[in-house]
């Protein structure tokens, strides 16, 4: 079944560009549009999405706030923000409301593919060297930024949180697998469990938590 796909920008042109990108993959389908945040929300509402893509700056309600309300309602789409600039407050207030990741704009189109389907298939899809710098830049900012023995972090085992620290600097689950000595099918099995436990929708959930609790410092060192 072709993935289905809202484009929201309020640049027509733009989401031509998307549309036309997107329309010819075979696995792919532009099922909704939208030009503001209030007018996605009405769309997600009454149209079958699996994935947003997400601009953040427009009219009546931006995307960050959109992207707030959208991933509140009952099986949400994933959200994918787009953003102009790879270090930008947006893309980071965009991760924190509970988007699964951030592209910029003009990436190529090989990789907004393959991020649309990263998405969909449950993956974190910003690079995470990428949310790490982001999160570098914006953790002073966080409320509690200095506790790390957050309460929510108490339902880890061990191994969870030593995983989780490798997840939130950046690392992937083959690289994890060989820093621990461990089957990378075993880290799946430890993302998934942090996850569940901590109530949290994919990895990049898992890196804004990460800095949050402290557990990673600004720098990306746990």
């Amino acid at each position: 079944m072709a993935i289905r796909v809202m484009l929201v920008d309020d640049q027509v042109l733009l989401r031509t560009g998307f549309r036309m990108v997107l329309a010819a993959q075979p696995d792919m389908e532009v099922v909704a549009e939208a030009g503001d945040g209030v007018e996605a929300l009405q769309v997600v509402r009454s149209t079958a999405v699996d994935v947003v893509l997400m601009d953040v700056r427009m009219p009546k309600l931006d995307g960050v706030e959109a992207t707030r309300r959208i991933c509140a309602e009952p099986n949400p789409p994933k959200v994918l923000i787009l953003t102009t600039f790879d270090l930008d407050e947006y893309a980071f207030s965009g991760l924190k409301a509970g988007a699964s990741g951030f592209m910029l704009k003009d990436v190529p189109p090989g990789e907004l593919l393959a991020a649309i389907r990263s998405v969909h298939s449950g993956d974190a899809v910003v690079a995470p060297s990428t949310t790490r710098r982001l999160l570098d830049r914006f953790a002073p900012l966080l409320p509690g930024a200095a506790d790390p023995e957050h309460k929510e972090l108490d339902r880890l085992t061990e191994r969870e949180r030593e995983v989780m620290i490798l997840v939130a600097q950046g690392l992937s689950n083959g690289e994890i697998a060989a820093r621990l000595v461990l089957s990378e099918a075993t880290v799946k099995t430890h993302v998934g469990r942090i996850l569940t436990k901590l109530g949290l929708r994919d990895r990049v959930q898992v890196v804004v938590l990460a800095y949050e609790t402290g557990l990673v410092r600004a720098g990306g060192h746990g």
